[in-house]
């Protein structure tokens, strides 16, 4: 079964550089790759075995890939890596499917939410240390925090605690932005309630929204509602920029180091996506 699955990656890794693939991820990457007017020019995945399950005739597998993408932009060369986790179904050995295992967020009340607290803490961000911090943990969990399935707003909230950004509002779940020992506050953990937090905070850790991606720096933040429902479901934090200047992001979850900010390639992705940039902005 294990050699099945790395023939399975490998089959994977050549359709990422050869034409006339008929897989829908594939296809939306290279596709994504071509109006940037970049290339993948080599692709290396490695696969790991995290559970199995047999029934009867029936094996489930539960794996990750991590994928290295070798990409040219221009002139400029770099690596995008994500890692991905799946599931395999074998009838009596032999592969019978093979999917992405999406990781979906509890929705949680937010209406009750508050921003600013009697707590001003004056803060100025330090943006190498959150990118830092974005690059060693993309692909870890860093055990000084809770680990959730859905853990892409965690992460960014530890990138920005990184980056100086001031706790308040404990222990209040409802209010503020913070995280201590196992309690945390919903915008440290929930996607749109970090959105909210962002857009309404005026004192503390804040943002100021811009209307285009080119405004963002190093260590800015941008939501996205895959759907367009109004509801934004991921976040991701900007650490590098590509050989037009646009922004490649870290993010957890589908583990992701210097993804394209669009996320165009996505399973997520709908035509309907709503993003938002947000800039971290000093409160001096």
């Amino acid at each position: 079964m294990i050699e099945k699955i790395q023939q399975h990656i490998q089959q994977r890794c050549d359709e990422y550089v050869n034409e006339g693939t008929d897989n829908e991820h594939v296809d939306a990457k290279r596709n994504l790759m071509g109006t940037r007017d970049a290339k993948i020019i080599n692709v290396r995945a490695k696969g790991k075995v995290l559970k199995k399950e047999q029934h009867l005739d029936e094996t489930k597998v539960t794996y990750s890939v991590h994928w290295k993408f070798f990409i040219k932009h221009k002139n400029f060369y770099y690596m995008e890596e994500e890692i991905e986790k799946r599931l395999a179904t074998f009838y009596k050995d032999e592969l019978t499917t093979d999917g992405l295992i999406v990781e979906q967020e509890i929705a949680e009340n937010l209406s009750e939410l508050t921003f600013d607290t009697d707590e001003r803490i004056p803060f100025q961000y330090n943006r190498l240390q959150a990118v830092k911090y974005a690059e060693r943990w993309w692909s870890e969990y860093n055990p000084a925090y809770k680990k959730f399935e859905n853990d892409c707003t965690n992460f960014i909230s530890q990138c920005l605690r990184a980056g100086g950004g001031p706790m308040r509002g404990r222990p209040n779940r409802t209010k503020g932005w913070w995280y201590q020992e196992n309690n945390w506050s919903y915008s440290w953990t929930t996607a749109h309630a970090l959105h909210l937090y962002l857009q309404n905070s005026s004192q503390g850790l804040k943002a100021r929204r811009v209307s285009s991606v080119e405004e963002l720096m190093l260590g800015d933040i941008i939501c996205y509602d895959f759907e367009g429902d109004g509801r934004f479901n991921h976040n991701t934090i900007i650490t590098g920029k590509d050989a037009n200047g646009m922004p490649l992001v870290n993010a957890h979850t589908t583990d992701s180091r210097l993804r394209y900010w669009s996320y165009e390639d996505s399973t997520a992705y709908t035509p309907n996506i709503i993003y938002r940039f947000y800039t971290i902005v000093d409160d001096v």
